[in-house]
């Protein structure tokens, strides 16, 4: 089971299939259409189907699709809109819609609680809140099923916009959604029984390809005029992989997070992205006109030391920067101000939790659909320490609630934003601070490596 599988969308199958897919110009997905008429009204329709596509050159293999399409189109929306989105499951077997990171009610989560059986319809509908502009995703999440599915191509990207986005309108902007996979010899997607070899390291580190994908194309170029500052939205839509991204020659802009920009630009050389985590940075085209430079992602070691894969420490290239040889142009002013985060007010807090992470199980327990985990109050304020017990990372997420870093391993968070994902290194501890501001109901919480979340590690936090 894996996550990742970015293919090529139909519509960007070479007419020939001799035609090489990689090191082809960057594609974005396409984008939802809207159906409605009405201002501040998004209506689009999303169908999961099996489907054959070619995601390496010379093969084509049997998969499954949002649309025909991996990754499947993006949902681009503005804060206030509202959105209806008619879904419809095709496949052969129960699936969900997840909107990772998107805060709206329990029973539009798309969580293991509401299955939609083959040949199902349902209608999602929820609001987009004010505040919550950013980059977040969607994929399934049946349960003990996610991995599968997500490995079979089932992912799209989210963009929310905000009217007063404090970056230049100008300013190129690019989705990019990163993924992985493996497969066998004649082109099918690789899924080691589970109890072979693979499927025991699989089933441990969680299951990591030998392809990379960016928007299902392998090694594509972006071009960049000199001068030229361009917007990168990234999505990790891999199910274990974590990608420490790194630009050859260049510094990057980093501008926001899950949750939406920083109160402040960051300089920094590399961003660690763990799987299900998103970030937004400035590309600046500081390159010579006709020059190169990747992007890699650089060796990270997040495994358990007796199943570390043997190439764990080389790096990969992901995509191609190429630099025009168009006369420079000036590069655009980006304000050291990008907006105010509202503090989460540690005082308030009426309970503090502690969850603890170790191979396979959540506080000891493996996951119980019949079982609430934790109750907490609407409009509660809550301090989670999250302790990682075992030898290899844990990616937590947290459904329904963004939430601010307060410390890692007793250090205080240098800057506050919001996430509903944070990677915990092995024999580290995180605390964060949530409040259930409203939408009452059944959540889940697990750790995003795919495999682990579906033999288990995943509790149940009740809001009432």
């Amino acid at each position: 089971m894996a996550f990742g599988l970015s293919s090529i969308g139909a519509a960007n199958i070479p007419k020939n299939a001799d035609e090489p897919l990689t090191g082809r110009a960057f594609l974005a997905p396409t984008v939802l259409r809207n159906m409605s008429s009405k201002p501040h009204v998004v209506e689009v329709n999303i169908t999961a189907a099996p489907t054959r596509m070619s995601l390496q050159p010379g093969v084509t293999t049997d998969v499954f699709a949002y649309n025909g399409q991996i990754p499947g189109p993006t949902l681009d929306v503005q804060e206030g809109d509202s959105v209806v989105i008619h879904f419809q499951n095709k496949l052969s077997e129960a699936t969900t819609v997840h909107w990772h990171g998107l805060h709206i009610p329990a029973e539009q989560d798309g969580s293991p609680f509401n299955p939609l059986a083959p040949g199902e319809k349902h209608d999602y509908v929820f609001v987009i809140k004010h505040g919550t502009a950013g980059t977040y995703w969607y994929h399934p999440h049946p349960d003990m099923r996610s991995g599968y599915q997500v490995a079979m191509g089932l992912y799209g990207g989210i963009i929310i916009r905000a009217a007063d986005d404090p970056l230049p309108k100008s300013l190129t902007d690019k989705l990019i959604v990163l993924g992985d996979n493996r497969f066998l010899p004649d082109g099918s997607i690789d899924f080691p029984a589970l109890r072979s070899p693979q499927g025991i390291i699989d089933e441990n580190n969680g299951r990591e390809g030998n392809v990379i994908f960016v928007n299902g194309q392998i090694m594509p170029t972006i071009t960049i005029r000199p001068g030229e500052v361009q917007r990168w939205r990234v999505v990790n839509a891999s199910a274990s992989r974590i990608y420490r991204l790194a630009l050859q020659g260049q510094t990057l802009l980093q501008v926001g997070t899950d949750g939406g920009l920083f109160e402040k630009p960051e300089e920094v050389n590399e961003i660690l992205l763990a799987n299900s985590e998103r970030v937004e940075f400035l590309v600046r085209g500081t390159g010579k006109p006709g020059s190169v430079a990747l992007l890699q992602t650089l060796p990270y070691d997040r495994y358990s030391p007796q199943t570390k894969p043997a190439d764990w420490n080389h790096p990969r290239d992901l995509l191609t920067l190429k630099y025009s040889t168009e006369t420079p142009v000036r590069p655009i002013a980006i304000p050291a101000h990008l907006r105010t985060i509202p503090v989460l007010d540690t005082t308030k807090a009426t309970a503090t939790r502690t969850i603890s992470l170790s191979q396979g199980l959540i506080n000891g327990k493996m996951m119980d659909m019949n079982r609430v985990d934790v109750t907490a109050p609407l409009s509660a304020t809550e301090i989670w320490t999250v302790e990682n017990l075992v030898g290899m990372d844990h990616p937590f997420h947290l459904h329904g609630f963004q939430f601010q870093i307060l410390d890692r391993n007793g250090v205080p968070e240098k800057d506050r934003r919001w996430k509903d994902t944070v990677n915990v290194p092995k024999h580290e501890t995180v605390r964060f601070v949530v409040k259930y501001n409203d939408f009452p109901g059944l959540w889940m919480f697990h750790c995003h490596i795919l495999d682990h979340e579906d033999h288990g590690m995943m509790g149940v936090l009740q809001v009432k």
